[in-house]
């Protein structure tokens, strides 16, 4: 047995908008059932059915396949046919009342229905089920019984046979009209003791709220018991009827999209609907109120009763109206209408405006039903009859909910029920045309600006309202709902926006200072209140205006924001839009046109920007120069070069009166050379042109700097540009070492002379080093100087002695004409002693000379009487055949080698040419062209080459190392060990 799996609406079908809200479906039914339905629950897609015949059909509706057949323990003859069944939301819980008041308990695990024993004889009307929906047990749960009793019970299932599935039993109110036809329990706050009580009878609907009872463990006994002691209850009373009338109490089910229960544990917001004899009261299930102890009245002066007059007559056969009404015979609630069931016909009526929604003949006349039921917590809509299951389905049922809301006033409510942008743009428009009447125009401006009202209507309504606040307000919106491709309507609007924060800004600048006045003139305590919320306003607005100014910083035109807030002396608004847009350079132009060169540097310090830096360095170098270059030291990205221009400046501005360890350019210029390591030559030129222009007679640091760079093998200035300044402010000393590092000592030797440097002249002079004709040219200059320049010849000789190539004939030409020969006398002959020496010298080398000559010429003469001794049966060293086969070379060193032998050993060994040529003459020889002493020639050549030295003990040998013992020609066997 199965449902059929096509029940219901499908949706999608066509346009939502054209199908009415509500439809009936009618569930068919894949098998066949003789017997009636009896009872019906459903809850979370879960299908109970009971049967007259005392038993139960579980469906799972969304497997169709899915059905449980449960029996009862006792056949209906013994315990009666069931009656009424009541599931809790979650389809957990099962409790099944009979006919002859016998209850049974299903869990939705189990398959065997238990009896209630202390529920026995209690013919249930009504259950609240406990608030947190559990499943393992029921917990604390309301039970009403027909007689107007109200008993609270706990159970929980076992599989013991003979333990009693509710834990107690306990009666905790009594109503005295009768039946107590509903009954429903919620949580109100945070604390699952504070708790609501909803019961209805046939005339009264009763609200108890507050604490219930808490004992020691969950089960040991009852928590309502105290609320229905100590709590009053508001009461809603309707007169009692002339023919009795079905009473119901039902609530609507779970929101869509949000659970049951809150995240601090309290229910949502429900609507509930009381159906009595005059009509259906209904109304929200507040949750709180202004005084907790009223809550019930409130609730019940905030409910409305919908008369059964308001339903659509009922049609006789004939098609005219019934004279007599007939009476409801069911209600449920949606989320927001009421499904009333009357004489088989099915309505919707729309619980905020009582519209009829939809009105359709379901059953057929004189058709009993067992009445509407809902899906807590799926959101589904049933009609049992005793043969036949109907699905009302709702499509969008929110469709016009915010239409309804919006005509109540509710606008925030339409807001949310809003779903296409014109349904949101209409709500939009008439909220903020509502606000606008209520004078707040604040939140207007924040509605009308997500709203598609004319622009030009909403602006000029402000103005004329004198409300710029809000017309600023209103344009901030405006503008963040435009699409980014509007250009020019995003420009417009900023640059408006821009008008208005400054002239607020100017607005409370002058109220700030009247009330000043008024404070120094009188000193009235109210004034300076007013003084303070101005300043509080007034920083509100600043930072409201530099948040603006952050966010839509790229829709602003800047030359036009620029005039805007120029035009109104807004200096810190100013130079916040420029900083916020990174409009570095007009800052920096901004303080150096005030001449405030701190405020400059300190945006400058924050730049990365190099143009920035080359672009403000003269000014900045002229005011604040060593701010400026503790900057600069610390860019390095930075081209020295173009710094250039600003360094002079400012040593044309303070060069002659800062000293040379104060002066910034130079600082700056030492940093790029040795910490940098700058080799740009126009920087070296630089440091030397301000070292040599500056007015110091002291040239150490210029010296300094030539020396550095000659240590380091450098030179990375242009030494004729240096030499030229260098002569130029007489800086003799680096002069003469730039001619040195040239190589022109004479010309250093002569500058030095020229200005007495004699000390200078004679270091250089030394400088030739091993030249020692150039030396002693050099120093004949500083001679003639220092004989020119001396009192006395005897100091200039001893100052000369310093070079000993200089001798006293060469000095004696640069003596006066007329000069004492005693002044040299001990020179003279000191030089005349070196000769005599000299020549002794020489003769002994000569005669060291001729005997070696002598010993040459006797160790000729003995060559031709060496010889060397031949054994019998000796061997050549390379072919080790018999030595005396053929021709044979023997050396002093006893190796002996056929001449053949010998000569392709050194062919082997000789290099590329000498080779070649042992072969060209082997070739001349061996053809006999050559005849006589030419032969002869040939013949001693080619020994020379051969013989000349032995291969195996010369220097032959030695550049051999590297030759292996063991070549591939070689027998490896041989040397096997």
């Amino acid at each position: 047995m199965s449902l059929d799996a096509s029940r219901g609406y499908a949706p999608g079908a066509q346009d939502d908008t054209q199908l009415p809200i509500f439809d009936v479906q009618k569930v068919q039914l894949r098998f066949d059932i003789s017997a009636e339905f009896a009872a019906a629950q459903v809850a979370n897609n879960v299908l109970i059915l009971a049967l007259s015949t005392g038993r139960l059909l579980r469906f799972d509706l969304d497997n169709a396949e899915d059905i449980d057949d449960i029996d009862l323990p006792k056949r209906p003859a013994e315990i009666g046919v069931i009656r009424r069944l009541f599931l809790d939301p979650s389809a957990s819980h099962l409790i099944i009342s009979t006919t002859l008041r016998e209850n049974f308990y299903l869990h939705t695990q189990s398959r065997q229905p238990k009896p209630l024993a202390g529920l026995k004889g209690v013919q249930i009307e009504s259950v609240a089920w406990s608030p947190s929906q559990p499943t393992a047990s029921t917990r604390e749960i309301l039970i009403g019984a027909a007689d107007g009793n109200i008993y609270e019970t706990y159970i929980e299932p076992t599989t013991e046979f003979y333990r009693r599935q509710e834990k107690y039993v306990k009666n905790v109110f009594h109503v005295a009209d009768g039946a107590v036809v509903g009954l429903y329990a919620d949580v109100l706050s945070s604390k699952p003791e504070t708790r609501r009580v909803m019961v209805a009878s046939t005339l009264k609907l009763l609200h108890f709220s507050g604490r219930t009872g808490r004992t020691g463990h969950e089960g040991s006994g009852s928590i309502y018991s105290k609320l229905f002691e100590s709590e009053t209850p508001a009461v809603y009373e309707v007169e009692r009827a002339a023919t009795a009338s079905p009473a119901s109490l039902v609530v609507s089910p779970d929101p869509p999209d949000a659970p049951s229960i809150t995240q601090d544990g309290s229910s949502v917001e429900r609507a509930y609907g009381w159906l009595s004899a005059q009509g259906i009261l209904n109304g929200r299930l507040l949750l709180t109120a202004a005084d907790p102890a009223v809550l019930g009245r409130q609730l019940f002066r905030e409910s409305k009763l919908l008369p059964q007059s308001i339903l659509p007559p009922v049609q006789t056969s004939g098609g005219r109206p019934r004279t007599q009404r007939p009476p409801i015979a069911s209600i449920s609630l949606t989320q927001f209408h009421i499904l009333a069931l009357v004489d088989g016909r099915v309505t919707a009526i729309n619980r905020l405006d009582d519209s009829v929604v939809y009105n359709q003949q379901v059953l057929e006349p004189g058709t009993s039903s067992l009445g509407l039921f809902a899906d807590q917590q799926k959101n589904t809509y049933w009609l049992f009859t005793s043969n036949e299951i109907f699905e009302i389905v709702a499509t969008d049922e929110t469709r016009d909910v915010w239409r309804i809301l919006l005509q109540q006033g509710h606008f925030e409510a339409a807001q949310q029920y809003a779903k296409t942008m014109e349904q949101k743009d209409a709500v939009a428009s008439m909220t903020g045309d509502h606000l606008i009447s209520q004078g707040r125009f604040a939140e207007a401006a924040t509605v009308l600006g997500k709203s598609t009202k004319p622009f030009e209507d909403v602006a000029l309504s402000f103005i004329d309202q004198g409300e710029q606040d809000a017309l600023r307000k209103y344009l901030i919106v405006k503008l963040s709902n435009l699409r980014k491709q509007a250009v020019m309507q995003r420009v417009m609007l900023s640059s408006w926006l821009i008008e208005l924060f400054m002239a607020k800004l100017n607005q409370l600048d002058d109220t700030i200072s009247t009330k000043a006045e008024v404070v120094a003139n009188s000193d009235g305590a109210q004034a300076q209140i007013s003084a303070a919320d101005s300043q509080k306003q007034l920083a509100s607005v600043r930072k409201e205006f530099q948040d603006f100014v952050s966010r839509y910083r790229a829709d602003m035109d800047r030359k036009t924001a620029y005039e805007i807030v120029g035009s109104h002396g807004r200096e810190e608004e100013l130079l916040y839009f420029a900083n916020i847009v990174e409009d570095y350079s007009y800052v920096i132009n901004y303080w150096v046109q005030r001449s405030r060169w701190n405020d400059a540097m300190s945006v400058l310090k924050k730049q990365t920007d190099v143009e920035m830096f080359y672009r403000y360095s003269t000014v900045l170098m002229a005011h604040v120069a060593v701010e400026l270059v503790e900057v600069l030291m610390r860019q390095q990205a930075l081209d020295a070069k173009k710094l250039i221009p600003a360094l002079l400046n400012y040593n044309r501005m303070v060069g002659e009166t800062v000293p040379l360890a104060q002066n910034q350019a130079i600082r700056y210029i030492q940093f790029c050379i040795n910490h940098a390591h700058s080799t740009e030559p126009a920087v070296h030129n630089t440091l030397i042109s301000l070292y040599a222009a500056n007015p110091t007679k002291d040239e150490s640091a210029l010296l300094g700097y030539l020396q550095m760079q000659a240590q380091a093998q450098e030179q990375n200035y242009d030494a004729d540009f240096a030499l030229r300044l260098c002569i130029a402010h007489k800086r003799v000393q680096s002069c003469v070492h730039i001619y040195c590092t040239m190589q022109q000592y004479a010309a250093a030797v002569e500058l030095a002379l020229k200005y007495d440097h004699v000390e200078l002249a004679a270091e250089v002079a030394d400088r030739p080093g091993n030249d020692k004709a150039l030396r002693k040219k050099l120093w004949l200059k500083v001679a003639k100087k220092v004989i020119s320049q001396s009192n006395g010849i005897k100091a200039a000789i001893e100052f000369l002695k310093r070079c000993e190539l200089l001798h006293i004939e060469d000095l004696i030409p640069f003596f006066p004409d007329f000069v004492v020969i005693d002044d040299f006398k001990e020179e003279i002959c000191a030089a005349l002693e070196e000769y005599s020496r000299h020549i002794e010298e020489l003769k002994r080398e000569m005669d060291e000379s001729a005997d070696t000559a002598q010993h040459i010429k006797d160790e000729t003469k003995g060559l031709d009487q060496r010889y060397a001794i031949v054994e019998p049966g000796e061997r050549c060293w390379k072919c080790r055949l018999p030595l005396l086969m053929r021709q044979f070379f023997v050396f002093p060193c006893q190796h002996a080698f056929h001449a053949d032998c010998l000569g392709e050993m050194v062919m082997d060994m000789a290099g590329m040419g000498k080779a070649k040529r042992i072969r060209e003459l082997q070739r001349e020889i061996g053809r006999g062209v050559a005849l006589g002493k030419r032969r002869e020639g040939m013949v001693h050549e080619l020994d020379g080459l051969v013989a000349g030295a032995c291969v195996l003990c010369s220097e032959m040998a030695v550049k051999m190392v590297d030759e292996p013992f063991v070549t591939a020609a070689d027998n490896a066997a041989e040397w096997a060990v």
